[in-house]
């Protein structure tokens, strides 16, 4: 079960070439893999909830000699929720994807990105991470290019130049740790990096993995290349990218920085904190300075990781149990939010705020399935975003941390100016244009309203996630209990 989540999705993109001119058949295939995907994801969670982590020795070969992958419950979560936000973006795509990027093999490479995602979210060694994130930069760059239109091209160009620069920076580092260790199992690391001397010399290979994985999720300084490409191609990319892909940054940020990367907490994880801090604040006024709807809700997926990265710098249980509920949190929240402005765009014709209006008035139901994500996106109770920043500010007051907390707090009221901004423009205020009348399109509508439902519900039954998401981080911060799975032994 453990490798059918990737298999499902490369099964499915292979498919999809074969079905290239049909594209009823490649809608029905995707379809059919991301809801397999969820499915067998949702299933190995519950596995892995009851008897431990589940590991795969590709070919037999023990590690750390052969290539693992190792599913643990934050794997699995993630694993689950890749499959969730999938299958409804690929609904959406049915009728939010014009029959020229189908053509151009918009469902191959959707499949792919998903593989990719799956691959990273599943891997048990750095270097197998690396292809899976190269996986996924190959598929994604087309993605945005898709299209060919000019501001596609410009934001695709950036895009892949400070992936590609993250990309060197991570197989620089991997070799220098291989040189340093003669491993890249990442068991094997957490017991070999234990007996490195001098320190210095883990610190150093720390930062350069916390610059490599930095630029690939958008956090301080390195997340300019986001709203410059984020806003570019259609609705329902950024919607998948904006859902997954800095989401897998921030994965491996907290996989090595638990595991790997724990010889200088002191100094690595303060760090983190502090990156956290700066990345809130330069997202969120970022936001508030835009009025082009798709580039303010991107300022607002750096100032949330910022978040993110605040549960893995305090380095406590409850902390990395409130990153790993914000992530759920956050990755819906995100993609609901870009849904909603690619159905606004079909209403008003444009993405600017202010050449939108009226929306309000002329489609309610739009209006609500807005207000749910951006509150709870904003904090407020009793949306998931409320108790998922309650967790990481209660696990801050516990720290002693109060810089961080009252960051928190201020950036939450500066998202929900942000967020009011969006409302008094797009919603709120009288249409400057006639807006056009078009039926509604369930595929459009329906994804919008299930996932804004599973916002509530996290909210209002807030308990058992944060339940598992405490357990999770117990298990992470266990190295013992990751290591007794993949190698067998106790270090």
């Amino acid at each position: 079960m453990v490798v059918l989540p990737v298999l499902i999705t490369l099964l499915a993109a292979i498919l999809c070439i074969f079905m290239f001119r049909s594209r009823s058949w490649q809608q029905k295939i995707t379809l059919a893999s991301s809801g397999g995907h969820f499915a067998i994801s949702l299933t190995l969670l519950w596995v892995v909830q009851r008897k431990g982590i589940q590991v795969l020795q590709v070919g037999n070969w023990p590690a750390p000699f052969g290539i693992t992958l190792a599913v643990d419950l934050m794997s699995a979560l993630m694993l689950v929720i890749t499959g969730f936000i999938g299958f409804w973006i690929a609904v959406y795509s049915i009728g939010g994807i014009d029959e020229q990027r189908a053509s151009y093999g918009f469902y191959p490479l959707f499949n792919l990105l998903l593989t990719g995602v799956s691959g990273a979210f599943s891997t048990g060694d750095l270097f197998n991470l690396y292809v899976w994130f190269e996986v996924m930069l190959t598929a994604s760059f087309v993605l945005i290019a898709l299209g060919g239109e000019r501001a596609q091209l410009e934001g695709a160009t950036k895009y892949v130049i400070l992936n590609l620069i993250a990309s060197i920076l991570f197989l620089t580092a991997t070799g220098l740790l291989y040189a340093l260790t003669g491993t890249l199992n990442m068991a094997d690391l957490a017991i070999r990096l234990a007996g490195i001397s001098p320190k210095e010399l883990v610190t150093t290979l720390a930062i350069l993995y916390l610059v490599a994985f930095g630029i690939k999720s958008a956090i301080f300084p390195f997340f300019f290349w986001l709203p410059a490409s984020y806003h570019t191609p259609p609705v329902v990319v950024t919607a998948l990218f904006s859902g997954l892909l800095t989401k897998v940054g921030v994965y491996a940020l907290i996989r090595v920085f638990t595991l790997i990367f724990v010889a200088d907490i002191p100094f690595t994880h303060t760090l983190l904190l502090a990156l956290g801090g700066f990345t809130m604040v330069t997202g969120v006024l970022g936001a508030a300075a835009q009025w082009e709807i798709r580039r303010l809700l991107s300022f607002h997926i750096i100032s949330q990781i910022g978040y993110l990265l605040m549960g893995l710098g305090l380095f406590t249980q409850n902390a990395i149990a409130g990153s790993i509920y914000f992530m759920v949190h956050v990755i819906l929240a995100k993609t609901i939010l870009f849904l909603v402005a690619g159905a606004a765009e079909r209403i008003s014709g444009s993405y600017d705020l202010k050449q939108m209006g009226g929306l309000y008035r002329q489609e309610p139901a739009l209006a609500l399935l807005f207000a749910l994500p951006a509150l709870s996106l904003a904090g407020l109770p009793p949306l998931s975003g409320f108790f998922a920043k309650l967790i990481l500010v209660k696990a801050g007051l516990e720290s002693g941390s109060y810089p961080i907390v009252i960051t928190a707090l201020a950036v939450s009221f500066l998202t929900l100016f942000s967020m009011s901004k969006i409302w008094g423009e797009a919603f709120w205020k009288p249409a400057p244009a006639q807006l056009k009348k078009r039926p509604k399109n369930p595929y459009i509508w329906i994804p919008i309203l299930v996932l804004t439902l599973t916002v509530v519900v996290i909210g209002l039954w807030s308990e058992p996630l944060y339940r598992f998401s405490y357990q999770a981080a117990g298990q992470l911060l266990d190295s013992s209990i990751y290591i007794q799975a993949v190698m067998g032994k106790i270090p």
